[in-house]
């Protein structure tokens, strides 16, 4: 008579978190690694490349399987939303090619490559801490993180063996065959680590030591899917209408995708065995471990593209749908304090995106600004002093906005920076600093000179209202074009403030002129107006200064 020896649950726990919590490390910093070497490419494909609902799927997938992160895809979805970049179709698209991307971790765990582990950890330790360029350091936190993850299974799946002949626990097992309790466990799993990739990679693990069966794996695998929308809801708590929108495609889609395929589960798994390799020549467990790692990873991936073809058909129904559920507020119940709209502390850990997400905050700024001197001009033409009162509060959300932007840089400027970010790091911070000082010379200058010219009855002449007039919309052309070299990393129109100069200078001349030869005709008699004539020049002279400045930030080092 054969005896089983007695479990030894302590050293099983050991092996099974300790194993656990490497994986999730490496997940961890895998994931990190790729949004770092990624991340500044990344974005510029999402922005250029969703032209269509096709390419925006395509696109979601392909970004999402390098950065390894459908919720760093959606918050540049919404970043971009919220610029006017892309239309909430387009970003559905993205959303439903995103799930594809998610499913190549599983893919690659498929694969057994744990007797490369300690390898990989070796190389990319080597890589990471002696490494002399950014570059070289970034690949090697790459390999260290996907070495962690299979060492990490390798761990699990040696404490856990001991459980094949444990009949209650392979008994649980079974039961995750029933699919709305495999289901139900996935998607707790799976809002309890805050990753999809992740869940489905533990899951092709048990499955390569035997535990799970094909349909238990993929009902696990469709729970994730749910689970992962926790993510998307808890990133989107406190941000703005499109965020949320967002957030709600993500879970109709992935939440209606798992319905769909509920009672399909045996077909789902006999596709995926179809299009997995076999092997006949192996039997009892050593069979199942053999083929259904493959297999769990195949159905995974064909659940997400099948839905994916499935709703690509339907991007504009699904964003009037989630536009419904969730209507703009009224203006009246909007807060009249402005507040960031692109800053997310979601990214804070991905300098590249975080850095562009601040680069869209400045360009936020800068059409306030912009709002602020069309007002100016106007109190000033219309000597309204209701108006010029009007431009502090004005004043008060640019200063809100150069804050807000403030604080965020400095948190991003904690982590390790490449060059390259570096670089933007200081343009944008020079560029939000130039804004801001623009508002004060609106706020402080122009409006206390504008309530000058009223309170003392100064009224220049018609002719020098219309030269000033001419040097305003000089001076704001000239701040326009500024702002867009910073919201769209625009040289061309940074090129175009510079060559403003001669232009610009020609209208102060102008201006100029025409003053002195008012003083020689006038004498004394209109001094007090021609000094505010004068002061009235200079300041925007000063405006258009600050927006040569911001626009040589963007302009190509041969300009």
């Amino acid at each position: 008579m054969i005896t089983i020896p007695p479990l030894d649950w302590t050293q099983m726990l050991i092996g099974l978190f300790g194993g656990l919590a490497l994986f999730l490390f490496g997940m961890d910093q895998l994931g990190e690694a790729l949004k770092a070497a990624a991340g500044s490419s990344m974005k510029r494909i999402l922005a250029r490349l969703t032209t269509n609902r096709f390419s925006s799927a395509m696109t979601g997938a392909g970004v999402t399987a390098v950065i390894q992160s459908s919720s760093v895809t959606t918050v540049l979805v919404v970043g971009f939303v919220s610029a006017g970049v892309m239309s909430l179709s387009q970003a559905v698209g993205v959303i439903l090619g995103a799930n594809v991307g998610t499913t190549i971790t599983a893919q690659v765990i498929a694969f057994k490559v744990t007797k490369w582990a300690l390898l990989l950890v070796a190389v990319g330790f080597g890589a990471l801490f002696f490494g002399r360029s950014d570059k070289l350091r970034r690949y090697g936190n790459i390999l260290f993180g996907l070495g962690l993850i299979f060492f990490g299974m390798n761990l699990m799946g040696e404490a856990m063996a001991p459980l094949r002949s444990d009949p209650s626990f392979l008994n649980l097992m079974l039961n995750m065959e029933q699919p709305l309790t495999g289901i139900l466990c996935g998607a707790l799993f799976t809002a309890l680590i805050q990753s999809s990739s992740a869940t489905t990679g533990i899951v092709v693990a048990m499955a390569s030591q035997g535990f799970l069966t094909l349909p238990a794996g993929i009902a696990l695998a469709l729970g994730a899917n749910i689970g992962t929308c926790v993510t998307a809801l808890l990133a989107t708590i406190g941000k703005s209408r499109p965020a949320l929108r967002t957030a709600v495609i993500h879970v109709l889609f992935n939440v209606m995708g798992v319905l769909l395929w509920l009672g399909f589960i045996d077909e789902l798994a006999a596709l995926a065995i179809v299009i997995s390799p076999l092997h006949p020549e192996l039997t009892g467990i050593e069979r199942l471990t053999a083929d259904v790692p493959r297999q769990i990873a195949n159905a995974n991936t064909l659940f997400n593209l099948i839905n994916t073809l499935l709703f690509i058909g339907f991007t504009g129904p699904l964003a009037l749908l989630a536009t419904r559920l969730l209507p703009d507020k009224p203006a009246a119940m909007e807060r009249l304090i402005i507040t960031p709209k692109f800053l997310d502390e979601a990214l804070l850990d991905t300098p590249a995106m975080a850095l562009d997400l601040a680069r869209l905050e400045v360009g936020h700024l800068g059409d306030q600004v912009l709002l602020m001197m069309l007002q100016a001009q106007d109190a000033i033409q219309k000597r309204n002093a209701v108006m010029l009162r009007e431009l502090e509060k004005q004043d008060d959300a640019v200063d809100i906005l150069y804050a807000a932007i403030n604080t965020y840089l400095s948190r991003v400027g904690k982590h390790t920076l490449s060059e390259e970010e570096s670089r933007e790091y200081f343009r944008i911070s020079q560029a939000n600093a130039n804004l801001e000082g623009i508002g004060d010379v609106l706020e402080t200058d122009l409006a206390s000179l504008g309530q000058k010219t009223i309170t003392e009855g100064l009224v220049p002449s018609d002719a020098m209202m219309m030269l000033l007039n001419d040097l305003f919309e000089g001076v704001y052309q000239a701040l326009e074009h500024a702002i867009d070299a910073v919201k769209k990393n625009d040289q061309k129109a940074a090129q175009a403030v510079i060559a403003m100069k001669p232009e610009i200078y020609r209208r102060t001349q102008a201006a100029l002129e025409r003053q002195a030869q008012s003083l020689a005709e006038s004498g004394e008699t209109r001094l007090e107006t021609l000094n505010a004539e004068f002061e009235l020049t200079d300041k925007l002279k000063r405006i258009f200064s600050l927006s040569k400045r911001i626009a040589r930030l963007w302009a190509p080092k041969e300009v």
